[in-house]
């Protein structure tokens, strides 16, 4: 067992000494109570698609809290010990710079209104059963969502990565059971914050399984129902204001197609129309395949939000694409394109993303769409496209 009057120490200094944020980032973390923008505590009672509304266009803080170094050896969390184990060396470790307030100001700034923080949790866990996250590691996790919601941001959070490993390596009791005591932990931590901060289930990985276990696609189903129903019920459970709180149900794959058959099921739920359901990449076929730009985009595009219209939207249950593409790259565009510039497609896609009132989280890593050292969107006629869209949204 780590010593943590140690290991706290050494984070501190670390993180004293690392650089990374824009501007003057030595009193980072004492925000004066008089300029923090979301009350703390406050629950508003808001219906799910009155809070899509406010949560108008996002950004994730990608290839951060969710990086990780695999391990076989460690069988709770599947996750290496990196150098000193203190929360930065995993924060940096896929090419992060520190976290900064700095960083999470101008991401307020640029007109986004919610951050999506996907953490792996499973890092810095003790190889011993319980899968307790480690209370150094989370208290990290904090200080940037308090950031967020100082802002008067949404800041989300989930289960990333994690969640694979768990699915891919434990028995399907195992990794409910495991799912479970993350969620119990991580739900007790925060259940006295404001509804500004939501939980999201899982990433990406509900649908998967042991390649050992032979599954049909009804018993996949049910394994994805009952994972997003395990969290719903355990976070609901740990009271405060968690019994009220936003909860986001990960798709199957968090695939449109996969999400949007009748048999996915919505949990059930104590707390009255405060859910929402989570997939990613609206045009993700278009963007694989090299065809982004043309008339075959568009249809394929608005087919993906029709699909979801119907199965979603129409029952008063809001739509979160958790992760959107921020930058099309040239070799994606379609040879009969007839929007060939990376701001442009965003822009379409966004708009379309919010005439279907759907939460559009643009998926990103550091210095690529938004700078973290610069505290800004890199792009101006990005920056452009995200300001527009979030005046469209919560107009």
């Amino acid at each position: 067992m780590k010593n943590k009057g140690i290991c706290t120490a050494l984070a501190v200094l670390i993180l004293t000494a690392a650089i990374g944020g824009c501007g003057n980032t030595a009193d980072s973390s004492s925000t004066p109570a008089e300029e923090k923008k979301t009350p703390a505590g406050v629950m508003r009672g808001l219906s799910a698609e009155e809070y899509a509304k406010e949560m108008g266009i996002g950004e994730n803080l990608g290839n951060t809290f969710e990086a990780y170094w695999s391990s076989t050896g460690n069988k709770t969390s599947g996750a290496s010990t990196i150098g000193q184990d203190v929360p930065l060396e995993y924060e940096k470790c896929w090419g992060a710079v520190m976290t900064t307030e700095d960083c999470i100001d101008g991401m307020e700034n640029a007109g986004f209104s919610t951050v999506r923080i996907p953490v792996y949790w499973g890092n810095m866990m003790e190889d011993d059963g319980t899968y307790t996250v480690d209370s150094d590691y989370i208290a990290r996790v904090q200080e940037v969502v308090d950031w967020v919601l100082d802002d008067g941001m949404y800041a989300v959070i989930n289960i990333h990565h994690y969640d694979e490993y768990l699915i891919k390596n434990k028995p399907r009791e195992e990794a409910e059971a495991a799912a479970k005591a993350v969620w119990e932990q991580v739900a007790e931590y925060f259940k006295d914050y404001s509804d500004y901060l939501i939980f999201e289930g899982y990433n990406e990985n509900l649908g998967s399984h042991r390649d050992e276990d032979s599954m049909t696609e009804e018993e996949i189903y049910s394994y994805v129902n009952e994972m997003n129903q395990i969290f719903v019920d355990t976070v609901r459970a740990t009271g405060g204001n968690n019994s009220q709180r936003l909860l986001i149900a990960s798709g199957y794959w968090t695939n449109i197609d996969k999400t949007s058959d009748e048999r996915f099921h919505m949990p059930e739920d104590s707390a009255k129309d405060k859910l929402m359901v989570s997939v990613h990449y609206i045009d993700n076929a278009m963007y694989w395949t090299n065809n982004i730009g043309g008339p075959q985009w568009e249809e394929y595009s608005k087919g993906q939000c029709e699909e979801l219209k119907a199965a979603f939207t129409d029952k008063g249950i809001p739509v979160f694409v958790g992760e959107c593409t921020s930058i099309y790259e040239p070799d994606r565009f379609s040879s009969s394109a007839e929007i060939t510039e990376s701001s442009e497609a965003l822009r379409y896609m966004m708009d379309m993303a919010a005439d279907y009132g759907f939460v559009p989280v643009l998926w990103d890593v550091n210095d690529n769409f938004y700078s973290r050292t610069e505290c800004k969107i890199k792009s101006d006629s990005d920056a452009e496209v995200v300001k527009a869209t979030a005046d469209k949204i919560t107009a």
